[in-house]
């Protein structure tokens, strides 16, 4: 990513494993074909607006371009990229985004593009199956001339005339991935799937879906998942119980603020007049200690931590089932420490058989554990005094060299970071 919001000069997070086997080896997953020894996880810190999040808002903006560009802009529309703004030969210049991932059909590639506010000025493929690299298509504004130029590489199948439609129909401010999609390209649709479905993104004002959770408590056959995520998080709820109601009791406490139940129209056509509104109630169940009886309480009179836990664990599960890359902005809001450890615990356990990964802003300190984190994991995100952004891993700091590393501590323009445990070299 380069030239996007706070970030001005090129930066890279890289999920690729050291090749240090004194690291947690729990932590690491073979990439597909065991081309790479991937990581499970990642943690940024940084002061508050050090840019942390902007690092996730370019991920998400790379996808939203991915997914809407063709369909959701119309001629001319600007495309919602913001340049650095602090130097003014930068606001001239284009935002650019590049992602390295394998996709479902076992192959990795290398995608790029770069686009100001008026158009696309850059975008290229480079398929790598069997690790070898297929440069497949690649286009690039000539100012001077005001025309694109195109090539297609030998290894992108389609017929001379197919290539010249899919061109001709990329509009200046749509990427040609997204549009030779629409236009039923078959064999850029493992790139298409995977930035568009497996990338899932939650930037500043974007919360997990509840619907995910409530839908799996609604289903018995997949209800025993959310009751075990639930029961390991040991906060002391021994299950959960979803209840429809036409009418929903008197709202006291914290269910007048809306926290405790999603309602919404079942069954009914486009359009049409709603009928009958169902009020989902979710009660959690807790044993008493003297008694052993069940006592229901509402979801909304459970503390906001496990309140968050609950939302979390629909979306959590989906991510761990179907292999997703799931980036979170603040994973420690309203989140105790002890959660915010069980829900990264989670990725490196071997529930995560389908080599998930897990990117998450923090301010929380109690997880630069050598227990739980590896070297390679940490990550901070840092603005110098021109107010740019610089991304740096852990990795690059020694501890031989470093007077603030040896005492047991990382100091950065965000205060002393201490560390819990010993982390190796």
């Amino acid at each position: 990513m380069a030239n996007f919001r706070s970030i001005r000069s090129r930066q890279k997070l890289s999920m690729v494993a050291s090749p240090d086997a004194a690291h947690l080896q729990r932590n690491v997953s073979p990439g597909q074909n065991n081309e790479l020894r991937l990581l499970r996880s990642a943690v940024v810190y940084g002061a508050n607006a050090a840019g942390k999040s902007n690092v996730l808002r370019a991920v998400e903006t790379l996808r939203q371009l991915v997914q809407n560009s063709a369909t959701g802009f119309q001629e001319g529309q600007a495309i919602p990229v913001t340049p650095f703004l602090l130097a003014q030969a930068s606001c001239g210049e284009p935002s650019e985004f590049e992602i390295i991932f394998t996709a479902d059909d076992g192959v990795r590639y290398h995608y790029c593009c770069a686009a100001n506010s008026e158009r696309v000025v850059k975008e290229w493929l480079v398929a790598y199956p069997r690790a070898r690299a297929q440069r497949w298509f690649e286009r690039e504004y000539d100012a001077q001339s005001r025309t694109q130029r195109w090539w297609f590489g030998p290894n992108f199948s389609a017929e001379r005339a197919e290539r010249k439609v899919w061109r001709e129909f990329t509009r200046d401010n749509a990427l040609f991935l997204s549009t030779a999609i629409q236009l039923n390209n078959a064999q850029l649709r493992p790139v298409f799937n995977w930035i568009t479905q497996k990338l899932i993104v939650l930037v500043p004002g974007v919360e997990m879906n509840p619907l995910l959770s409530l839908n799996l408590l609604r289903d018995l056959g997949e209800q025993e998942q959310i009751m075990r995520f639930m029961r390991a998080a040991d906060i002391g709820i021994d299950r959960l119980e979803l209840r429809e109601e036409d009418q929903p009791p008197p709202a006291v406490g914290k269910l007048a603020a809306g926290a405790v139940r999603v309602h919404f129209e079942l069954g009914l056509p486009s359009g049409s007049a709603p009928q009958t509104v169902k009020h989902l109630r979710v009660l959690a169940w807790h044993k008493q200690a003297d008694s052993g009886e069940e006592v229901a309480l509402d979801i909304g009179d459970e503390s906001d931590g496990t309140q968050k836990l609950f939302e979390f664990s629909g979306g959590w599960l989906r991510a761990l089932e179907w292999g997703a890359t799931l980036l979170v902005d603040e994973l420690d809001r309203s989140l105790h420490p002890h959660m915010t450890r069980f829900l990264v615990g989670l990725f490196h356990s071997r529930k995560n058989d389908k080599n998930a990964q897990l990117v998450f802003t923090t301010h929380d300190t109690t997880l630069l554990d050598s227990e739980l984190l590896r070297r390679d994991q940490i990550w901070f995100v840092e603005k110098d005094k021109q107010g740019c952004s610089h991304v740096y891993s852990l990795l690059e700091y020694s501890p031989r060299k470093d007077e603030a590393l040896e005492r047991g501590y990382l100091k950065g323009r965000y205060g002393a970071i201490p560390f819990i445990g010993s982390i190796g070299d």
